[in-house]
């Protein structure tokens, strides 16, 4: 089939009136003053996320030292060296109680840990978040950490931020784009300020937020992720959250044993994510209301946290721990066992609380133990149990949130261990592989699967947008003139195979008319097919993409646009039709397929 040629034609001026009479696509900018707007919301936004994780982080600490040393006070507080004895079972237990009567009289929203549920609003609700959260959240997580709970902080800070991005964007006017964008920028900005890693929060919103990779998207978000960061630096410092200390540099054989822990790590974040998912099940089963569930749930946090009482609370101290080498063996196997039991119970009860603590605390223990092991069997190699670990915690995330490159980022930033990059990025790499051949969903988007919501996980440039018009509108055209009758363009009607058909006056383009227009039995035979031309043209020029042209025949409700050149805006060319943009894709499939 002919294509149309890019090459300009002479200006005929008696052929071109003004453009304004013709319907052509608007070609968005990448970058425009909107961003700007949108990149400034953000940075408030994220100014306040960067205060509300510190004032979350105090409330976790008044909750704690009510809960386990009866006392009134910001001081950082561990639920570790309680004096309560067996009596620490009912301290989970009451906090429960309070969680669940918060979720069914404030929000049923703050049950869960935050990012598969602002994940639902952007795919279902335009990215609106009911007001309410930007406290309750918040709120509820301080109660469940503040009384035991084995989560961390950043869940509910990361859902506290999308929250008041989202609320932000409900009380400017903005599209549901750029809500969308707020929300993120939200969450990115919670992540930041609790960890103090900038580029490996706005990778997660990409990853898990975004749903796409945009300038339009990422500047603004990349500005929050910026400006809680430095929140955060002002207000606690610009120290690592877990400091790792110098680790043997891995060679060959070491690095192979750190791929062997990913591997291992992504079958293991499986397990995980199943173990949470079926517990839940068990919960819905429940013969009792939903209020009550994170209550039951308490009852196994305090029994274990009796026995095994590092299992309570935040435990970011087991992370760092773990990682600097200070917990080994039987009793970071215990401590593994134990914060699994808890959390998986806890979580899938719906309390309030986070997983990528408790996911690092599990991962990073297996790492650990697993290179200890391999240290043993074949010493000389090099292969560090601390580095172990962070391969370990870093592979859990990646094999349970398919979020594969904050995994990475977001170990590298928080130790500044610069010798782990290569074992994290292989690591994870087969982490997040093995996972993805053994379950289809992750962590994050099992819960919306199986409400039917179809989470993308693959992103790639529009096909469409990377292809010009000229080089897939057809150059065959038959055109009806305007003083043609209706019975004579009937009669070329049955030579044409197309559907759509332009309409010139003296060689001017003056609309278009499909085989349904002219077999309209109530048309009179003379009737001069001129008169049936009720709108502007729908143009597209040669330049344009098959996106721009895509979405200026949904724009205008058409199925096909002429194309005509900018010298002469009323000459068609050519003409564009849905079969052309089929006809592009069936490319594009057998490009990905044929061997």
């Amino acid at each position: 089939m002919d294509r149309i040629s890019r090459d300009r034609l002479p200006v005929a001026p008696s052929l071109a009136p003004a453009l304004a009479e013709l319907h052509l696509p608007t070609r968005g900018a990448v970058i425009d003053r909107r961003v700007a707007v949108i990149a400034g919301l953000a940075i408030a936004v994220a100014i306040a996320a960067g205060f509300v994780a510190q004032l979350l982080a105090a409330l976790i600490a008044i909750v704690t030292n009510l809960a386990f040393h009866q006392r009134l006070g910001l001081a950082d507080a561990s639920p570790f060296d309680h004096q309560l004895g067996a009596a620490v079972i009912v301290v989970p237990i009451i906090g429960g109680v309070i969680v669940g009567i918060m979720a069914r009289y404030g929000s049923k929203a703050i049950r869960g840990h935050g990012i598969p549920e602002a994940m639902e609003q952007v795919l279902t609700n335009q990215s609106r978040i009911p007001r309410r959260m930007t406290f309750l959240k918040p709120l509820s997580a301080a109660v469940a950490i503040g009384t035991g709970g084995p989560f961390g902080a950043e869940g509910p800070i990361i859902a506290t931020g999308g929250a008041l991005g989202s609320w932000l964007g409900q009380v400017v006017r903005v599209s549901a784009d750029e809500r969308k964008v707020l929300l993120a920028a939200g969450a990115a900005a919670g992540m930041a300020a609790t960890f103090g890693s900038p580029v490996a929060a706005v990778l997660l919103a990409i990853e898990l937020l975004l749903f796409e990779y945009r300038a339009r998207s990422v500047i603004p978000v990349a500005l929050a992720a910026s400006a809680a960061t430095a929140v955060r630096v002002a207000l606690v410092g610009a120290a690592p959250v877990f400091p790792l200390p110098d680790v043997l540099a891995p060679g060959a054989v070491a690095l192979l044993v750190y791929v062997a822990i990913g591997g291992l790590l992504g079958v293991a974040s499986v397990v995980v994510t199943r173990l949470v998912y079926g517990i839940e099940d068990a919960f819905e089963r429940l013969p009792i209301h939903w209020m009550w569930w994170p209550a039951i749930g308490g009852i196994a946090v305090g029994v274990v946290g009796f026995l095994v009482p590092r299992t309570l609370g935040v435990g970011y101290v087991n992370i760092e721990d773990t990682v600097r080498g200070d917990l080994v063996g039987t009793t970071l196997a215990v401590l593994c066992g134990a914060k699994l039991v808890s959390w998986a119970i806890a979580l899938g009860s719906g309390t309030s609380g986070g997983t990528l603590a408790p996911l690092f605390t599990i991962g990073g223990a297996l790492g650990a133990l697993v290179a200890a092991g391999m240290a043993q069997v074949a010493p000389g190699y090099a292969i560090d149990p601390r580095l172990g670990a962070l391969v370990g915690m870093a592979a859990m995330f990646a094999g349970a949130s398919r979020a594969l490159l904050a995994s990475v980022v977001f170990a590298f930033e928080c130790t500044r261990q610069p010798i782990g990059l290569l074992p994290l990025l292989a690591g994870c790499a087969v982490a997040y592989f093995v996972s993805a051949l053994l379950m289809p969903n992750s962590i994050m988007t099992e819960k919306l699967a199986r409400r039917g919501l179809r989470v993308r996980g693959d992103y790639q440039v529009d096909h469409l947008d990377a292809l010009a018009v000229a080089d897939h509108a057809s150059k065959a055209l038959i055109t009806l003139d305007a003083q043609t009758t209706v019975a004579a363009a009937r009669a070329i009607l049955a030579t044409a195979h197309h559907q759509g058909f332009p309409v010139v006056e003296d060689g001017a383009l003056i609309g278009v008319l499909t085989r349904r227009d002219l077999v309209e039995p109530a048309l009179a035979d003379d009737t001069r097919v001129g008169a049936l031309v009720h709108r502007a043209p729908v143009v597209v020029h040669p330049d344009h993409s098959l996106r721009d042209a895509a979405d200026h025949m949904v724009t205008a409700n058409v199925g096909r646009v002429v194309v005509v050149t900018r010298a002469e805006p009323r000459v068609p060319i050519g003409i564009l039709t849905r079969g052309d943009l089929l006809a592009a894709h069936a490319r594009r499939l057998d490009a990905r397929h044929r061997r």
